[in-house]
């Protein structure tokens, strides 16, 4: 047995939900698929809330949507293609939300880019992506989300998905953290703003969250390199995430608000 499996804890068992949304409406940006969007949009579904996918990926969204209507009913979630690149799309997609699933209390903004590369290699155009997916993209979402909840004046919750990256250096992820800095920042001084009308706006900043598609795409050298800086000696579970966005959104948190919540094990 090597040193990292002797040091690897185990995985917890899966928490289930406890109705702690009930009743309210969410949307979920870059839901399709086995990660933290995906993972995020079945734990509302589980805490008991209708939710609307979004994602740029047509086809996996509606393969999502389909898997989640059988799970949970078709009347409790639903789906529309989102490039949260394209400001129609982010409108349309809250307008939905509004107009056909019982108004807007929860918003998780999930869709990030990342990408590796030198600072003296990078193309303006490798910068520039990554920013507008991750960091403008978060704001146009979280900007349609606040106005509709300020109109509606009932509050809500916006949770926005940072990384520690933000805080940490790593070399070739320049364009990424300085995107997820800004989410941060942005995260801050939204919620400075919406707390008047009663709409708290947190984010969470997980370490190491991976799905099973990513991890047979990850080297073994790079796997092992990657969870041996972490405490428990493995990457997180999506749900793991998952599960603090759930709190964030729920009224566990309600004194809460313009906090990063660092999902990690990161020893350094």
């Amino acid at each position: 047995m090597s040193s990292v499996e002797e040091s690897r804890a185990p995985r917890p068992e899966y928490v289930p939900g406890h109705g702690l949304l009930k009743g309210r409406t969410a949307v979920v940006t870059a839901a399709a698929g086995a990660g933290i969007g995906g993972a995020t949009a079945r734990r509302f579904l589980e805490e008991g809330a209708r939710v609307l996918l979004g994602d740029a990926h047509a086809r996996r969204l509606k393969e999502t949507e389909e898997a989640l209507a059988q799970e949970f009913g078709p009347g409790n979630v639903a789906s529309l293609p989102c490039d949260v690149t394209e400001e129609a799309q982010v409108r349309a997609l809250f307008d939905v939300a509004v107009r056909e699933h019982g108004g807007l209390d929860i918003v998780f903004n999930n869709a990030g880019l990342g990408g590796t590369a030198e600072l003296v290699d990078m193309s303006d155009e490798q910068w520039s992506k990554v920013i507008d997916v991750t960091l403008n993209g978060t704001f146009r979402c979280t900007r349609a989300a606040l106005r509709a909840m300020k109109t509606a004046g009932r509050g809500g919750v916006v949770v926005n998905n940072a990384s520690v990256v933000g805080w940490r250096a790593q070399s070739g992820q320049a364009h990424y953290a300085a995107a997820k800095a800004g989410v941060m920042a942005l995260t801050r001084c939204a919620a400075v703003e919406a707390a008047a009308y009663g709409v708290r706006v947190n984010a969470v900043a997980p370490s190491l969250a991976m799905h099973p598609h990513l991890v047979k795409v990850t080297s073994a050298e790079l796997l092992a390199e990657l969870t041996g800086r972490e405490a428990f000696g493995r990457y997180a579970e999506p749900w793991e995430v998952a599960n603090v966005v759930v709190f964030l959104a729920s009224g566990y948190s309600s004194y809460m608000t313009g906090e990063t919540v660092s999902v990690s094990s990161r020893r350094a």
